[in-house]
């Protein structure tokens, strides 16, 4: 078995942030599909969804992901909509503070999922949608929506 990804509140703090001037429909099915190609490539088993404005703009299953991913895409988008960060720094801020997410009691744990895998989308510093992976280790998960951050950026920036 590959050795998972480890990160840390400063490793995630470093990434790149998905923060642009705009941001339509047309750039969330753009970075849905990089996030394709970054599955393809890593021979993975996950959902992608990007959430934009409240609609669901892109979503794909791949490998043996399907209905069951559904829940934790939506709970994973959650945390990025409340938290304005990524899932991961989410439940990592709170591991390092001494309390688990899942002991907060002013959240629904049904509906928000602080663990890896959503990255928030944001319009001149506002969030405005995520792009989600599930299906695998979360760490993987956020690995692989971070590569698609990365790559789609330098694609908008090329």
């Amino acid at each position: 078995m590959t050795e998972l990804p480890t990160f840390t509140v400063d490793d995630l703090e470093r990434e790149d942030v998905l923060d642009v001037e705009s941001f339509d429909n047309d750039d969330a099915v753009d970075l849905g599909l990089t996030a394709v190609e970054v599955i393809d490539e890593r021979e993975l088993n996950l959902a992608v969804r990007v959430m934009l404005r409240g609609d669901i703009v892109f979503q794909a299953k791949l490998g043996t992901s399907g209905p069951g991913n559904d829940t934790w895409l939506a709970g994973k988008h959650a945390v990025v909509e409340r938290f304005g960060e990524p899932s991961l720094l989410v439940k990592r801020r709170h591991e390092e503070s001494g309390t688990p997410f899942e002991e907060r009691t002013d959240v629904d744990h049904d509906t928000h999922k602080a663990h890896g895998g959503s990255i928030p989308i944001l319009v001149k510093g506002e969030v405005v949608g995520s792009i989600t992976t599930s299906g695998e280790p979360d760490v993987v998960d956020h690995a692989t929506s971070a590569e698609a951050v990365r790559r789609y950026l330098a694609a908008r920036d090329a």
